[in-house]
């Protein structure tokens, strides 16, 4: 620790830090563009500036001086920093000056007005009026892709996109070309950015060189109702801001959570949004004719009871889809207890994840935060970049940090970091553990989805359990075997029980009794990613927000509300318990999943035990007593993975990744615009490449 005083006043700091952290520290505000505290240190904008005695008589750009590089007085007294001076002052209006002289009036147009950091900064240290008359110089607009827009005539040069694309997304997309007047950011070749975080761009540009293509000239930010919520696009439930107007959504926001997503959002997450526009389920339908008809809630709740009424228990069966909330499956759980059907799973088909093997052997047990005290990674059929790529963007940011020796088995591919390919199939894990491919002290074991399912599920989940013991991922004080999901409801689902009970049918096999004629009535929960073609003749009931595949072979269709839409619980991959909150109400006659099912059971005779959303609550809460702890993680037995630990003789089938494209992973997705148009130009890039 340091001692510095900072306007007069004293105060002890670490000596690693800048004046800036200094400063702010001790209360002082320091304005700046270029700085950031997740990118490197750049110096370019100069608006830091601060006096230190003793110093030069010049201001020092704070954000690039460490509290070490001070000098103490002559007497051994504590370095000094002023942040209000008049020199200070003069300097800042200075700059102010200077970034103002080329910058266009395009504050009534500009999409960041109202909460643009120049504008800001301008009023509280600027000046009134300028001493220059000069012709603005004008900068062409460059195309980058369908998700940014460019307006480069605005942009300061701070280099905050080109440092983000470079050290969080691994990919040098973006640069800095010509000098002085003819400086340029720009993707060198015009070509669209190819990174899945590209979008926070958007948040990082200090004005509105950089803004939202789908957002354009759309909303101003105080018009809008900010609600804090979940994102549901993947397992790693990034904390985000929706903003409404009406009952429309109209962005998606990233907010600050250290522990799960830092800053950062997936631009999946981000411009999803208006796909929750369209293709929407807003009334019920029934079948007639062998063909979908509206029809009222009565109606229709009184063909599903005429369905479902005195039917046995085996002939029914019950599959939840990869953006269910923990209620809606709770209350699906229930009502599937209520009519005797152990027939229920929230899995995929083909998979061996069983929650009875404890909790451990299904979360993320190092924790995401966890990634940066890893010491060394394994990853073993999955592809992080494609199906947690926030989660991607942490285990890059350990990669930089220092030696950090990573290998993979499966698919590979370009996942942003270096990396030894072992193999593709789990025979390549057994060689793993006879010949170690690094020595560490704290080493992760990444599971994927991939590896759970497929010819070789058993015998890979065994051996990625063995490895992790024998490579001393599993000792007092770290669990370092990690299973990374790509469904957001899924250890949620895991968490309650939402799979087949006593001689009850999995998800695959559901699929086969269906195709068979031994269940008459399958519900689906949106459950999309399953083959809805291969129910053979048994009656569907769909419960679900969008127009999908679950809904275009459904007999029954009941509208449910997107994530967006109703209050819910949802378990990230971590096994962090997090809470949505509604941002809109859903469209037309769509109602919230959990009093779907309470209405069914009500027209069955035999109504569950809760009408509101707290009484469920309570009820959920009694049953799983974690759910109540929101924010928190209910720690994994490590016994539970060296119990799962054994020898295998796997085939050698290749492990493959569940996630092909990583714009079009459900029926939300599928309906954007945005994201097809995505998932188009990811498509040409691949084929460009090959």
């Amino acid at each position: 620790m340091t001692l510095i005083k900072v306007d007069g006043q004293e105060i002890e700091v670490p000596d690693h830090y800048t004046l800036m952290q200094a400063c702010e520290a001790a209360g002082a505000e320091i304005p700046r563009f270029c700085y950031h505290e997740r990118l490197s240190v750049a110096g370019n904008c100069r608006m830091c500036l601060v006096e230190v005695k003793g110093g030069p008589p010049k201001p020092a750009a704070s954000c690039a001086m460490g509290v070490r590089d001070l000098r103490p007085g002559p007497e051994g007294q504590p370095p000094e920093v002023f942040t209000n001076t008049p020199m200070v002052k003069k300097a800042r209006e200075g700059v102010m000056e200077f970034l103002l002289i080329n910058h266009p009036l395009d504050c009534p147009i500009c999409d960041q007005g109202g909460e643009c950091d120049l504008q800001d900064q301008a009023m509280a240290y600027g000046v009134d009026s300028s001493r220059y008359h000069e012709n603005k110089r004008a900068v062409e607009d460059k195309y980058i892709g369908p998700l940014v827009k460019t307006i480069m005539t605005r942009c300061i040069h701070c280099t905050r996109c080109v440092r983000f694309t470079t050290e969080v997304a691994g990919i040098s997309e973006l640069g800095l070309i010509g000098r002085g007047e003819d400086a340029e950011i720009t993707t060198y070749l015009e070509s669209a950015m190819s990174s899945e975080l590209q979008g926070n761009v958007i948040d990082l540009c200090p004005v509105g060189a950089l803004t939202s293509r789908p957002y354009a000239f759309q909303a101003r930010p105080w018009e809008l109702n900010k609600t804090e919520t979940i994102d549901v696009m993947d397992a790693v439930g990034s904390n985000i801001r929706v903003d409404s107007r009406g009952r429309e959504v109209m962005r998606v926001m990233p907010r600050v959570n250290e522990a799960v997503n830092e800053e950062w959002i997936s631009d999946k997450t981000r411009f999803i949004w208006d796909g929750l526009k369209s293709q929407r389920l807003d009334r019920p339908y029934v079948k007639k004719n062998k063909r979908l008809q509206p029809v009222s809630w009565t109606e229709a709740l009184a063909a599903v009871a005429k369905e479902l009424k005195g039917k046995a228990g085996d002939k029914v069966a019950a599959i939840a889809g990869d953006m269910a909330s923990v209620e809606d499956m709770y209350a699906l759980k229930v009502l599937m207890g209520a009519m005797a059907s152990p027939n229920l799973d929230c899995r995929p088909a083909g998979s061996v994840m069983d929650p009875a093997n404890g909790r451990a052997s299904y979360i993320f047990n190092p924790s995401i935060a966890g990634i940066e005290d890893a010491d060394a990674l394994l990853i073993i059929g999955a592809n992080p970049r494609k199906e947690a790529a926030v989660l991607n963007a942490r285990i890059r940011k350990r990669f930089r940090q220092g030696p950090f020796p990573i290998a993979v088995i499966g698919e590979g591919g370009d996942l942003r970091y270096d990396y030894e390919h072992l193999g593709t199939g789990a025979d390549a894990i057994a060689k793993a553990i006879d010949n170690p491919p690094f020595k560490a002290e704290r080493p992760l074991v990444l599971v994927g989805e991939g590896a759970f399912t497929g010819p070789d599920a058993d015998a890979t989940v065994k051996l990625a359990a063995e490895a992790a013991k024998k490579l001393g991922a599993i000792k007092d004080g770290w669990n370092g075997f990690g299973v990374l999901h790509n469904a957001a409801s899924r250890v949620g689902g895991l968490d309650i029980g939402f799979v087949p009970g006593k001689d009850g049918k999995d998800t695959a096999a559901i699929i086969e009794g269906a195709q068979a004629g031994d269940i008459d009535t399958v519900i689906l929960l949106g459950a999309d990613e399953i083959d809805v073609n291969a129910l053979g003749e048994a009656k569907v009931i769909y419960v679900g927000s969008h127009g999908d595949a679950g809904a275009h072979r459904a007999d029954l269709i009941l509208p449910a509300a997107a994530y967006t839409e109703q209050n819910g619980t949802y378990v990230n991959t971590e096994g962090r318990v997090q809470l949505a909150n509604r941002a809109v109400f859903p469209p037309g006659d769509a109602k919230e999943g959990w009093a779907i099912f309470r209405a069914i059971s009500g027209q069955l005779g035999s109504p569950l035990g809760f009408d509101s959303m707290t009484q469920l609550r309570a009820a959920l809460h009694n049953d799983v007593p974690h759910m109540s702890g929101w924010d928190e993680i209910a720690i994994g037995d490590p016994s539970d993975i060296e119990k799962l630990a054994g020898k295998a003789k796997p085939s050698g089938a290749a492990l493959i990744s569940p996630v092909g494209d990583f714009y079009l992973t459900n029926p939300i997705a599928r309906a954007s615009a945005v994201m097809a148009e995505c998932s188009q130009l990811a498509l040409g890039q691949k084929q460009a490449a090959e």
